[in-house]
């Protein structure tokens, strides 16, 4: 996680770029006066698109909590990933 200001965002564009997108990097753009953006990849916005929409379904969300109680409760079922 970096955080930058903007002069500086501009100067150095191409490596915080990079470092977002080959390091996993989150950059924070302070703009000043409490105000700013963030910086993150394509891939991090596309998975936190998808956990906002499987979050959205109080049903998802629901059967999900289950399998999760049944897996403590000793209920899982041991599959061989070669045989499906």
């Amino acid at each position: 996680m970096k955080t930058t200001n903007y002069t500086d965002l501009k100067a150095n564009l191409k490596g915080y770029i990079d470092s977002v997108i080959d390091d996993c990097d989150t950059v924070f753009i302070n703009r000043g006066n409490g105000t700013g953006v963030v910086m993150i990849s394509l891939e991090e916005y596309n998975s936190l698109k998808e956990t906002e929409y499987i979050m959205s379904s109080e049903q998802t969300m629901n059967d999900i909590r289950k399998g999760e109680e049944d897996l403590k409760a000793g209920k899982g079922i041991e599959v061989n990933l070669d045989e499906l």
